[in-house]
């Protein structure tokens, strides 16, 4: 007596996945570093935190670090929530930029102003990978209560009012024109000590390119 074989339906969307991901291990890493890089790409674009992506999704934030940090490679359906979360088709997960931009050119008041617990937050380098340096402009309009701490060095450079680090322990009180640069593993905080909003232009230097030291800052 003969068995039947089951047909299970592909969707296009899943056909096109499982040969990407089966392209990927028969050949090289390459498209799975794609994949991580795009998503962090594609979210800044958006100006999304990790934890609004994450609930745009349907994810956990911890599964979408882990994806974005290249320490796990997403399933099928997971790349299609994120697909959705972020208003792309699947493929433009998997398709390298065609025109790599090479500088960034912002003029005052046309940058896209990024909201956190407490202040605002404009990216000077948006566009570019973070080689080096990621230069940020902050408004604090109050304190930032919760450390944080990452990998890296941060600069703090400040341009209008009076901010206090708090590092370690430690409080270094910041005036116009003063600067504070240090080991960003240590737990700091800033602290808006005007009764204005004060501004600081921060660099934050990671060690590797995974490394996203203004999320932590976001997420506080």
């Amino acid at each position: 007596m003969s068995q039947r074989k089951t047909q299970v339906e592909v969707t296009p969307v899943e056909h096109f996945v499982m040969m990407s991901a089966t392209k990927a291990q028969t050949s090289c890493s390459a498209c799975e570093t794609l994949i991580w890089e795009r998503v962090r790409t594609l979210r800044h674009e958006r100006n999304m935190s990790i934890r609004v992506l994450a609930e745009k999704c349907g994810i956990s934030i911890n599964t979408l670090s882990l994806i974005e940090n290249n320490r796990t490679s997403p399933s099928v359906h997971t790349l299609t929530l994120l697909a959705g979360g972020l208003g792309v088709p699947v493929v433009a997960l998997f398709e390298d930029e065609k025109h790599k931009q090479e500088l960034v050119y912002q003029l005052d008041g046309q940058r896209v102003l990024i909201r956190f617990a407490h202040g605002t937050l404009e990216r000077l380098g948006e566009g570019l990978p973070p080689l080096g340096a990621e230069p940020i402009l902050v408004t604090l309009e109050d304190d930032q209560y919760n450390e944080v701490s990452h990998n890296g060095r941060e600069f703090i450079y400040c341009l209008e009012g009076k901010v206090t680090c708090l590092l370690s322990g430690q409080a270094y009180p910041l005036s116009r024109g003063d600067s504070l640069l240090f080991d960003a593993g240590a737990p700091h905080r800033w602290t808006n000590s005007h009764s204005q909003p004060s501004k600081i232009l921060v660099l934050f230097c990671p060690m590797e390119a995974r490394d996203q030291p203004a999320e932590h800052h976001l997420e506080h």
